[in-house]
Parts: C-alpha cells; structure tokens; sequence
C-alpha cells in the first residue's frame, strides 16, 4: 500500500492524483514547484520501476511542466529526482525565472525559503490541480 513520506507531507500540499504519481506542491512560494510521487510501495529509483510505470513518469512529468510554463512562463524547467534526503521516489519539477532568489544555482541548499501564505496555496493548489487534470 502506498504511502508518502512524513517529510514530504510535512513540506507540501496534496495538489490532485495522476495515474501513477500523487502531485503535491511545495510550500515554498519563492518558485513555481511541484513533486511528483509515483504512488509505488518502496519505489525508490526510476530505473527500478516497471516499463509501463516509466514511460507514465516521464508523461505525468511533462505534464507538470506544460502546466508550470503554463501558469508562471518560467525562463527555465529544472526536474529532478535526488532522494538523498528522502529515499521515496519522487521527482522536483521547478519553474526558474532569471534573477530568483538562487538563479543561476540549485534551489536546494540556497537558504532561500518562503512558505505560501495560506489562502494562495488554496488558490494555487486550485488552479494547478484543475490545470494538471485538464492536460493530464
């Protein structure tokens, strides 16, 4: 049975479900960032899913990056998929704009951090969820 990870419901809000991956927003309101969980028991690695399970990954993840260009026209998409904090499979989906706050570097690390005020992650998990539904 799937679960997620304490830390990663401790740092986001539950956006929708996809086929495969639940997609939570980061509550970080400095950049435009979804996480996409496969809705896996134990997965970990990409390369250890099944095929079907893959090739839906990588369709939910240009999902989520149509819908980010979308919503916030970002100078550039960074994806990622980590885990050395958390080991649960899950992959970062970011809009970067030139001059943010960590621009040119990594979000991660960058001591930047800005949670969303309450009433605009109602709006924003809204607007992503039904903008992720309508393209998925």
């Amino acid at each position: 049975m799937f679960s997620l990870n304490e830390r990663l419901q401790a740092d986001t809000r539950h956006v929708t479900d996809l086929d495969l991956c639940r997609v939570l927003l980061m509550n970080n309101a400095l950049w435009p960032w979804l996480i996409l969980v496969p809705m896996r028991e134990n997965a970990v690695e990409i390369h250890r899913l099944d095929a079907a399970d893959q090739m839906t990954l990588m369709r939910e993840i240009a999902v989520a990056s149509r819908v980010v260009e979308r919503l916030f026209a970002p100078d550039k998409m960074n994806v990622g998929a980590l885990g050395n904090m958390v080991s649960q499979l899950h992959v970062h989906v970011i809009g970067r704009t030139r001059g943010d706050p960590a621009w040119p570097g990594p979000v991660w690390g960058s001591g930047h951090a800005r949670p969303h005020e309450p009433a605009e992650a109602e709006s924003l998990v809204e607007r992503l969820a039904e903008a992720l539904r309508a393209d998925a």
